[in-house]
């Protein structure tokens, strides 16, 4: 059974390219997020960066040696044991959202969306790259996450 995150959620935004992106939308797919995955946490605080391909190459290659822009990094503050507190730090490309977006023919609400149910996820503990079953699992969790947002009107 699914529990609500009972208390309170800190999001430290730093939109670094003026994305438009408010703390509002945020908590609430961090909520939905939440919910569906079965967490119930007291307080749960997490680091969201919205950035140029630029900025996010450098963080790349800086933490995974990889010399190109990603869409979305994430940084788990505890890999054993997800519990009240900072969860970590999410990076998103709003570029690279904006060419999915284009690429695809979506919202660009609903790409950010994407990108940030993937990081958070991550900091929640899943990992896609674990073998193809993980990653079966963390894919259908992420889109049926995003069905959920869209249908409650959160993201288009």
């Amino acid at each position: 059974m699914s529990q609500k995150v009972r208390n309170e959620i800190n999001l430290l935004i730093d939109d670094r390219v003026d994305s438009g992106f408010s703390e509002d939308f945020f908590e609430k797919i961090t909520r939905k997020v939440l919910e569906m995955v079965g967490y119930s946490l007291d307080f749960a605080e997490i680091s969201i960066v919205l950035c140029d391909n630029d900025e996010i190459r450098e963080i790349n290659k800086q933490f995974r040696g990889m010399d190109n822009p990603t869409d979305v990094l994430s940084f788990p503050m505890n890999e054993d044991e997800i519990s009240d507190g900072m969860l970590g730090d999410i990076v998103i490309s709003i570029d690279k959202a904006k060419e999915f977006s284009s690429e695809h023919g979506f919202p660009l609400d609903r790409e950010v969306s994407f990108l940030y149910i993937h990081g958070l996820l991550h900091l929640l503990g899943f990992d896609h790259e674990r073998s193809k079953q993980s990653e079966e699992e963390m894919f259908d969790l992420q889109e049926g996450i995003l069905k959920s947002l869209i249908n409650e009107k959160i993201c288009s």
